[in-house]
């Protein structure tokens, strides 16, 4: 037997040890240090957006968006049902009404056409998810928004570095939110996440509500002569040390973005005959959209062969998983949401979906012996 392959190693580029030692052996290691100011600004200059924050994860982001617009108990956000749980929980934490709509079997996002008819009086907030690197039509979500002053916050959490209309993904939505989870592009050791704010009337709050509903951060500015309680608030400041491993990765985030975009460029090639014999799916990149190949997934007939497949290749040593479970099927669904319209595709989609492995420094040669397990199962 060859070698065990796992799905996911996190990147490691060469400086991150460095750097986390540089942070370790400062006198600021609590956060918004140096290495948490430059990893901001690198986001803020790259994005062009007027204010960035770093927080310990994705899912604190979403909580802080949740917070700064307002939402209260009674309101309605809407979603697509397969998103991970953090996508609705942050808002369901305000006392909101999850409403999930269908998504769309060619990239597996929210299905734009279907939002309108959800809208309803309460309605307070559009949440797009960039499934797999890959935009929603931002441009159909923000023109629905504004015809009915929505928010729009967007779930980028596996969209760092993804393009929509030439446009960095996450900078369309009042809000966003990146994950540098150990799973995606690129981690901030482990565990970490922005927020990104495109309104900058949400700039102040956003620093206030990060730093325990104080006014911390104007403070250290010299623009107030003392701190104190004045909003609610959270502890969403991540450590200098998350900073400084993330510096490390920013550094190489384009040479980490090309490799996976090329071994997702093999995989395709590879599996392509298979989809032309109709065998399996293929992920569908919209010519608009430039994905950051975080994931490499390809759909099989139906759930049955789906384990079988993913049996298959644990036989030969290979790690594949499926991924979301459609959280509209969950035990708190009936708690905390509701369906709108028909499960046309949410479910059998996500059902025939499998993920292959794939990460910054996977070899060619192992690619090719995931494809050759896929295409001898098939045989």
């Amino acid at each position: 037997m060859k070698d065990f392959l796992s799905f996911n190693r996190p990147p490691l580029t060469g400086n991150e040890q460095q750097y986390v030692m540089q942070a370790m052996a400062s006198d600021k290691i609590s956060g918004d240090g140096q290495f948490g100011k430059r990893c901001q600004q690198w986001f803020e200059e790259r994005l062009a957006v007027p204010k960035t924050l770093l927080t310990p994860s994705c899912t604190h982001a979403l909580e802080m968006a949740a917070l700064l617009i307002d939402i209260q108990p009674g309101d309605e956000v809407i979603m697509p049902s397969y998103t991970f749980v953090s996508t609705a929980n942050a808002f369901a934490l305000r006392g909101a009404r999850i409403v999930f709509v269908d998504v769309r079997p060619d990239t597996m996002n929210i299905d734009e056409t279907l939002i309108e008819a959800a809208i309803t009086e309460k309605t307070r907030a559009i949440v797009p998810v960039h499934y797999a690197g890959v935009a929603c039509e931002m441009d159909a979500i923000m023109d629905l928004a504004a015809r009915y002053q929505l928010y729009v916050v967007e779930d980028a959490a596996q969209a760092v570095q993804s393009r929509f209309c030439g446009h960095a993904v996450g900078t369309h939505g009042h809000l966003s939110a990146f994950s540098f989870h150990e799973t995606k592009n690129v981690t901030s050791g482990g565990e970490g996440g922005l927020l990104i704010i495109n309104d900058e009337k949400f700039a102040q709050r956003a620093e206030i509500i990060r730093e325990k509903g104080t006014n911390r951060s104007q403070f250290f500015r010299g623009e107030v002569d003392k701190y104190s309680w004045v909003d609610v608030g959270s502890s969403y400041l991540p450590s200098e040390l998350q900073a400084a491993y993330l510096w490390g990765q920013l550094e190489r985030v384009e040479q980490i973005t090309e490799h996976r975009l090329q071994s997702w460029q093999r995989y395709y090639e590879l599996l392509a005959p298979l989809a032309q014999k109709g065998v399996v799916s293929l992920a569908t990149i919209p010519s608009h959209c430039d994905h950051n190949a975080h994931m490499f997934y390809l759909k099989v007939a139906d759930l049955a062969q789906r384990g079988q497949l993913l049996s298959h290749l644990k036989a030969q040593g290979i790690l594949a998983v499926f991924h979301y479970v459609p959280l509209h099927s969950a035990d708190a669904a009936s708690q905390y949401s509701r369906f709108h319209g028909a499960d046309r595709y949410t479910t059998s989609e996500s059902e025939r979906l499998l993920r292959l492995p794939l990460y910054y420094g996977m070899s060619v040669a192992d690619i090719d012996r995931v494809c050759r397990a896929v295409n001898d199962f098939f045989a």
